[in-house]
C-alpha cells in the first residue's frame, strides 16, 4: 500500500467507504466486520463513514457502531487508522435524505458520533452537505469550534462548489484537510474542485469513485460495456489481468497527487480487490488512452 497525506497524517492511498455495510442491501453482521477487517489487512487505514448511513427509519449512526466494533474486534495494530465521519444529512423513515447544517445541530451531532466510535476526538469529521437553509460560514463556524474544542482533530467538506472551498480556506486554514464530492470516469462535474484541492495540497476524497463500471470476464475483453466511456478501462483490465475497478482506481490515483478514492465495498474480496490499485501504475500511454475515455 502506497500513502498519501491528508492534512497532517499519512493514510493508505486507498481508503474505504464503509455506508454500503449500512444502508439497504447491507450484509450481516459477521461479513461486515469482516469486510473493515480485509481492508486493514490490505494497508487501507481510512475509513469514511457517516451518522446518516442506515436504514431508512433507524436511529442514527448504525455505521459508525459497525466500523467502532470492527475496529475493536481486530487483531493488529489500529494505531495508524484514520476514521472519518460525516455530520449534516439524516434519513427519514420513506428513505430520502434531509440536510441539517445549523451549528447547532452539527455540534450536537459530532458529540454523538464521538461517543458512537468510542473516541477522545474524532479523526476528521465532514459537513456532508451545505444546508441551502443555513449560512454556509455558520456550519463552517460549528467546524472550527470543534476543531477548537478539539473533539475534531482534522475538518472536511463535501458536495461543495470553488467557491465554497475558498470559504472553508480562509475560515479553517490548513485545518481543513478534504474535500468529498462525486467524481468518476463517468461523472467529472468536479474537475474544477479536484484542479484547485490539488493546486492548495487538499485530499480529495471521490465518492462514488467506480462510477457504476461493473466487472467484466477477462475471457471475454472485447464484449463491449453498457457505458462505451469504460470499455477502455475493461481492456486495460484484461491487459494486465486485474479487474476494471482496479484500472479505475489506478486512474484515478495517477491523476491527482492529492486524490485519495474511497470505493465501497461490503465483501472482503472486494475491498481486497480494490486496495491493489495502490500497487498498480499505468503508464502515460494508458493514462492518455484512459483520460481520452473519459472525456479529460
Amino acid at each position: 500500500m502506497r500513502y498519501r497525506p491528508l492534512g497532517n497524517l499519512r493514510v493508505g492511498a486507498i481508503g474505504l467507504g464503509a455506508m454500503p455495510l449500512s444502508i439497504e442491501g447491507r450484509p450481516d453482521e459477521a461479513r461486515a466486520v469482516a469486510t473493515v477487517h480485509a481492508a486493514l489487512d490490505a494497508g487501507v487505514t481510512l475509513l469514511d463513514t457517516a451518522d446518516s448511513y442506515h436504514l431508512p427509519g433507524e436511529e442514527p449512526g448504525h455505521n459508525e457502531r459497525l466500523v467502532a466494533r470492527a475496529l475493536a474486534t481486530y487483531g493488529g495494530d489500529t494505531a495508524d487508522v484514520l476514521v472519518a465521519t460525516k455530520g449534516g444529512r439524516g434519513r427519514a423513515a420513506d428513505g430520502g435524505w434531509t440536510v441539517t447544517g445549523s451549528p447547532r445541530h452539527l455540534k450536537s451531532a459530532a458529540e454523538a458520533s464521538l461517543k458512537r466510535l468510542g473516541v477522545e476526538a474524532i479523526g476528521l469529521y465532514q459537513l456532508h452537505k451545505p444546508d441551502p437553509g443555513i449560512p454556509f460560514e455558520e456550519s463552517l463556524g460549528a467546524l472550527r469550534e470543534l476543531l477548537d474544542e478539539g473533539k475534531i482533530r482534522l475538518a472536511g467538506i463535501s458536495n461543495t462548489t470553488v467557491a465554497q472551498i475558498h470559504q472553508a480556506r480562509t475560515l479553517l486554514g490548513a485545518r481543513l484537510a478534504s474535500v468529498q464530492n462525486r467524481y468518476s470516469p463517468a461523472v467529472r462535474d468536479s474537475d474544477p474542485e479536484l484542479r484547485l484541492c490539488t493546486d492548495l495540497g487538499i485530499a480529495f476524497l471521490p465518492w462514488s469513485p467506480l462510477g457504476g463500471i461493473s466487472r467484466s470476464s477477462l475471457d471475454s475483453p472485447s464484449k463491449p460495456h453498457p457505458d462505451p466511456r469504460f470499455d477502455a478501462f475493461h481492456e486495460l483490465a484484461h491487459t494486465y489481468g486485474v479487474s476494471p475497478q482496479q484500472i479505475c482506481l489506478a486512474w484515478l490515483l495517477a491523476s491527482s497527487p492529492t486524490m485519495l478514492p474511497i470505493p465501497g465495498a461490503s465483501r472482503p474480496e472486494t475491498i481486497r480487490d480494490s486496495a491493489g490499485a495502490a500497487d498498480l501504475t499505468l503508464t502515460p500511454a494508458d493514462m492518455a488512452r484512459l483520460d481520452g475515455a473519459a472525456g479529460r
